[in-house]
Formats: structure tokens, sequence, C-alpha cells
């Protein structure tokens, strides 16, 4: 899960961060709002977490220009202002939600993970590539009908292959999607991952459904399994 922090206060949006990564989400922040708009428009996240006092551009600026450019995130709106007309504005300008400062930390997060399911509008819920559907909602990863099991990180991954189904996504995509911007480690973790994801996905069903194009990427293919699946006791 990607989420893209636009908040002034340094300090609060620090200790955000460090929360949400700790909740296992990839975080890229800003500090203004022509940097905010900016990384809005050139990344695809899952949700956009957006002060409405902003130097150099406002929130509600911020998310009418996104609106306009069909920029269908999910947002909330996060002020330290508190009433009905601030809501309104925000809801009429295409807000998903509204969160008001000071607040808990548990409930940010589950706000977030709520539009996270809830997705943009034209998103499905349920992913399916081939034989491989993934349910956001339930965190329910099947092959051939059978439930697999994945780590946070596996699963991350594969979501993110499924959201670019038959194209080619390198290490560095991969890497920005799914880890920390503060990784610094080889980007060969990411043939470690595949490697994870093949071993669940594809060698118990007889398929290749995640292809290595070399020197450019990865490649989540539309297959069928060959071979039946084991019956489950």
């Amino acid at each position: 899960m990607r989420v893209l922090v636009v908040e002034d206060e340094r300090n609060l949006a620090e200790s955000i961060r460090r929360g949400l990564v700790g909740e296992s989400m990839v975080v890229d922040v800003a500090h203004d709002g022509i940097t905010g708009q900016w990384l809005a428009t050139e990344n695809p996240y899952d949700v956009i977490m957006l002060d409405i006092m902003l130097p150099g551009r406002n929130g509600y600026e911020i998310l009418r220009n996104l609106r306009d450019l069909k920029v269908w995130s999910p947002v909330l709106m996060l002020t330290a202002k508190d009433g009905e007309y601030d809501q309104a504005d925000a809801f009429d300008l295409g807000a998903d939600d509204y969160l008001t400062k000071p607040f808990h930390f548990i409930v940010l997060v589950a706000r977030l993970r709520a539009l996270a399911r809830r997705g943009a509008p034209e998103r499905p819920v349920t992913l399916q590539v081939g034989d491989i559907t993934l349910d956001p909602v339930r965190r329910l990863v099947t092959c051939c009908g059978q439930p697999v099991a994945l780590t946070a990180r596996q699963y991350a991954v594969l979501q993110f292959l499924m959201r670019h189904p038959d194209e080619v996504v390198s290490k560095a995509e991969i890497l920005d999607n799914v880890w920390d911007p503060a990784f610094d480690g080889s980007d060969n973790i990411i043939e470690v991952y595949m490697g994870h994801l093949r071993r669940k996905l594809d060698d118990p069903f007889g398929r290749a459904s995640i292809e290595t194009v070399r020197g450019m990427g990865y490649r989540l293919l539309d297959v069928r399994a060959t071979t039946p699946p084991a019956p489950v006791d």
C-alpha cells in the first residue's frame, strides 16, 4: 500500500511517516502544496493524505486540480480546522474522507486502510490475472481456487504485478512502490521475492506466470494451470 502524505508540519509528517512505515506501508512525504501535487500526478498512490493549510498551494486547490486531471486516488483531508463548512468544501471537491487534528494514530490507519480497500472509482475490488485472484478487502490470494499464504511483502509485490498485468515492470518500479523510500539495499532482493512467488503460485500448479524479461524487469502473464491442484483434505 503506497501513501502520499502532504503535510507542512515537519515533525508531524515525520511521525506519521514512521508510523505508517511500521504498518508496512510505502510512504512519500511532501511539505508544500506544489511538490505534493506534482508527486500525486507523477506516481500511483493507494491513498493521498492531504492537509488543507499548506504553503505554495492549499489542499483545496490541490484536490480540485487532481480531480480535474482525472487523478482518482482516494484523498483523506487532514486539517486543524473543525467545521461543517470546511468538510462540505472538501467533499464537494472530491475528497473521500476528512480527519481533524489532533487525532489518534490508530484511527488514521483505519481510515487509510478503509480508503485503500475502497480504491479509486475505476479500480476493481478483486484483482484477477489468469488463475490468480487477489481480494484486497480480505487480503486473500487464491490460485486455481485454492488459498495461497503469502507474507506481507510477498503480497505487496504480487498486488503491484497484478495491477500491471502483461506489462513489464522494472526492479526500480517495484522497489519504489513496495519498499520504503529509505531502503538502501540491493535491487537483487526483487529476484528473491520473485522466486518466493514462483514457488507458491507457479510450481505447485504447473504454471509459469511470472516472466523474467532480461535487462528490463518482470511481467505477470495471464496463464492457466496445467496441473490440477492437489485435493484439500
